[in-house]
């Protein structure tokens, strides 16, 4: 099929030939899938913030507890922002009182977009502050308020606070492939925002598709400009769907070194700031491709669709997860 294909691609299209060598690839050339590969659930953060059904805090307890108990230990469990903006957030310090500091190995991570926001996490038990900043001029406003620029450097006082206030720390740059109110986004001002995470001290940098407009050759373009991130930093990538393009997107990422993958138990999620956004990719599809690639992860899909399906019968509608709806692989089944 791939001899086929190549017919169609014009030889001068080295771009082309060399998706072509990868899809091909041989043994030697194919990314190393030994290497440990952490999935950060995000469904009772990002999955639910767009939901017209407001949760009450027990279900959203219930579902991280049902993550936990399918094998998830980094886990998204609320953001700090204005409730009258997210009010399906409104309730995030009574959720991680009711959690209870997190076991050993596991990691409870807060959103925070501002000062106040980190005022608000710090107070309570959550282990990592995920700072977020829009890579464009109009998403950051839409969604914080303020330009990049303020976030920034924001962001570069409130890290040092963080590590003080003994918290790990994260950046995530959104809307790092483009942006809806702007269109294409630059390379150049994500690895900037990038640069200067790291030199605040971040432990981790991200980059969100918070539209889902990603292709695989995008997510190469934006890893290759992310030269100014030290091994030592750890690379998250954050895909939605709403193109059916992030199971695709993970795989690209995968093979660029990434090594945190965020997704969503069922495919729940969208942005209250990107129109038209759906759903993160889903968890119990994250887990076929690292599993079937080889890439063990420690986690029960049969659990991880079991809580899908709780939680689309908490917010009125089957949720969009391939895997739910296909199973696994016959036969094949993870031990």
């Amino acid at each position: 099929m791939l001899r086929g294909l190549e017919r169609t691609v014009a030889p001068s299209c080295r771009e082309g030939a060399a998706i072509l060598r990868r899809l091909r690839g041989s043994e030697r050339d194919r990314v190393n899938l030994s290497r440990q590969v952490t999935v950060v659930e995000v469904g009772a953060r990002d999955g639910l913030q767009n939901e017209d059904v407001v949760l009450a805090t027990d279900d959203k307890v219930e579902l991280i507890r049902r993550s936990l108990a399918a094998g998830l230990h980094r886990i998204e469990v609320a953001s700090f922002v204005h409730p009258g903006r997210v009010p399906q957030m409104a309730d995030a310090e009574a959720v991680l009182e009711a959690l209870g500091p997190s076991a050993p190995g596991t990691s409870y991570v807060g959103l925070v977009l501002n000062r106040h926001g980190l005022e608000r996490a710090l107070e309570t038990t959550v282990d990592e502050v995920n700072f977020v900043i829009g890579a464009t001029e109009s998403f950051n406003r839409a969604n914080a308020g303020v330009s990049p620029a303020e976030t920034m450097a924001e962001i570069e006082a409130m890290i040092p606070e963080a590590h003080a206030a003994g918290r790990a720390t994260s950046v995530t740059i959104a809307v790092a492939f483009g942006c809806p109110y702007e269109g294409e986004v630059d390379e150049r001002a994500v690895a900037s925002l990038a640069a200067r995470s790291v030199e605040a001290g971040t432990d981790e940098v991200a980059l969100g598709d918070t539209i889902g407009v990603a292709v695989p050759r995008d997510v190469d373009r934006r890893l290759a400009a992310l030269t100014v991130v030290p091994r030592e930093v750890r690379l998250r990538c954050h895909f939605h769907d709403t193109r059916n393009t992030a199971i695709a997107n993970v795989a690209a990422a995968l093979e660029g070194g990434v090594a945190a993958i965020d997704s969503s138990v069922g495919g729940a999620g969208g942005c209250p700031f990107a129109p038209n956004a759906t759903g993160n990719v889903a968890t119990e599809d994250v887990l076929y491709l690292l599993e079937r690639s080889g890439i063990a992860t420690d986690i029960d899909p049969s659990a991880v669709m079991e809580a899908g399906r709780w939680l689309g019968e908490r917010i009125g509608r089957r949720l969009p997860a391939a895997l739910a709806r296909a199973g696994w692989f016959p036969g094949l089944e993870p031990q």
